[in-house]
């Protein structure tokens, strides 16, 4: 599949905005820091969600016509999509409307107006509405049975791991430079990124390993068949060769994977290292640089997604 870099930009910087909401909303549930950097996190994550959705749309033919893919949410992951995603942008308001007194006020540690109940039901309808967001985004890709790559069961998985893992770095850097970080939260970083890994290699394994479970014969209709190609379908490029005819070398495939695995999993984890073995370290410029280094590898591996990814079409073309 062609890489469009609209989805891979809308992707990666969604996916870590949704993961700095939930992270931000868990924090400030359970007080794990005061009410200023929470506030900075919600709309850091406001912005990124809000950006990436804007970019989606430079990926559509007309997107003057997006507003008619919330009407079909009973069959299509799209649609599903949008809409939740239009929902979450609620709790999010409401949790941070909850935080902006506590940032106000002289005492902001602890946003201690998190502990009424309405301030824990909106940050847990935070939690699940951009989980939810998050889930139906991988399975618009999970769903299409054309291109077996994507059908892989870790694939929604990953996904919810790469958010939880760039939000959370996000979220965990932004509440450093305000104050201490536990080495608790380096351990779960440390954690999501090796599990992230495994989950990754072996899925590239799987596909490199997996042949496509149709041959050319059932793409043209005669299956049991020898069927072999006489001449291309047409003389020239169109959509569909552009689109689902992208292949990427294996040599640079494999590079590509090594840069992507030491970018999300080994260097943040090498800079989350001291923040978990040292106490009262200034966590901030550590855990900014491991979320960077996490987003980055992000990128590279939601284009190896795409790039890697066969349609089926492409036995007949």
């Amino acid at each position: 599949m062609h890489p469009a870099f609209s989805v891979i930009f809308f992707t990666t910087l969604s996916g870590a905005g949704y993961g700095l909401l939930i992270c931000s909303a868990i924090a400030a549930v359970f007080r794990w820091a005061g009410a200023r950097p929470l506030l900075a996190c919600v709309a850091l994550g406001l912005m990124m969600v809000t950006v990436g959705l804007l970019s989606s749309m430079a990926h559509l033919g007309k997107p003057s016509r997006a507003w008619r893919a919330f009407s079909q949410w009973r069959t299509s992951w799209l649609s599903r999509e949008g809409v939740m995603a239009i929902a979450t942008y609620v709790p999010a308001v409401l949790v941070a409307a909850m935080l902006l007194p506590g940032m106000l006020s002289p005492d902001a540690e602890g946003a201690p107006v998190m502990a009424n109940m309405l301030g824990v039901i909106a940050a847990l309808a935070l939690v699940a509405c951009a989980l939810i967001t998050v889930v139906c985004t991988a399975m618009i890709y999970a769903s299409l049975k054309p291109v077996p790559a994507w059908r892989h069961a870790f694939v929604v998985p990953v996904y919810l791991l790469f958010s939880l893992l760039t939000g959370g770095l996000l979220c965990s850097a932004l509440i450093g430079f305000d104050g201490y970080v536990g080495n608790g939260v380096a351990m779960a970083g440390i954690a999501i990124a090796t599990v992230v890994a495994v989950l990754k290699w072996r899925y590239w394994r799987d596909i490199d390993t997996t042949p496509l479970a149709q041959t050319r014969a059932d793409a043209v209709g005669l299956p049991g068949r020898d069927v072999s190609v006489f001449e291309r379908p047409h003389t020239e490029s169109n959509y569909l060769t552009r689109e689902m005819g992208f292949v990427v070398a294996r040599k640079h495939s494999r590079r590509l994977r090594i840069v992507a695995l030491a970018l999300f999993a080994v260097l943040p984890t090498l800079l989350m290292l001291p923040v978990w073995l040292f106490v009262h370290l200034d966590t901030g410029p550590w855990l900014t640089a491991a979320a960077i280094s996490a987003l980055l590898g992000a990128v590279v591996e939601r284009w190896l997604f795409f790039a890697e990814a066969r349609h089926l079409v492409t036995l007949y073309y």
